[in-house]
């Protein structure tokens, strides 16, 4: 679900987008995990690019499924060993109720429908399954300045505050927690049991 724009670039960068790219931070990504009602036997890193995120979760268990739309990242994804699927974020070819976990890691705002994409991330949550998303605020100095460069540079990425974050993800009827504040911040939403 990136824009066509976003989609080249990234095909475009993918050969080097690892060595200028910060790796994605193991400890944010489970400390997101950790809301778990379920174990994590199967998790998608949606807008997964090269695999950063599920790199950072590799081992203990966990070996994500990378899903995304440019042919080029994925294709990297895929030689350093990761399992990938070509699809867009608001259409994922995944049965509903089938997933422990989504993880959404600084891709978010590439995705011209983010709420079509989180929609269709929670219908293939199961009950008990986390959706984290890892994202930059714009409404502090760094993210206003991520905002401008990414659309100078042509891209149509759309921002969210953590806080709003939030309000879609309950929107959306998950449980959601602001766990990591600031420019770089974690938002989890957890699919209620049946019980719940």
């Amino acid at each position: 679900m990136l824009g066509h724009g976003d989609v080249r670039f990234f095909d475009a960068v993918a050969a080097g987008y690892d060595r200028v790219m910060p790796a994605a931070t193991p400890e944010d990504l489970r400390a997101g995990l950790a809301f778990a009602h379920r174990p994590l036997e199967r998790v998608l890193d949606v807008g997964g690019g090269t695999g950063r995120a599920a790199r950072a979760l590799g081992g203990r268990g966990i070996d994500p499924i990378v899903v995304d739309l440019s042919v080029g990242m994925l294709a990297r994804a895929r030689n350093a060993g990761h399992p990938v699927v070509r699809a867009d974020a608001g259409a994922l070819p995944i049965g509903d109720g089938t997933v422990d976990a989504v993880v959404v890691t600084d891709a978010l705002h590439h995705f011209p429908a983010p709420e079509l994409a989180l929609a269709d991330c929670v219908h293939v949550l199961a009950h008990g399954g986390v959706l984290l998303v890892r994202e930059f605020d714009p409404t502090t100095r760094r993210g206003r300045l991520l905002a401008a460069t990414e659309h100078l540079v042509g891209m149509d990425s759309r921002f969210f505050a953590s806080e709003d974050l939030a309000s879609v993800l309950e929107t959306l009827g998950l449980r959601s927690y602001v766990v990591h504040p600031g420019f770089g911040y974690t938002v989890v939403g957890v699919k209620p049991t049946d019980a719940a």
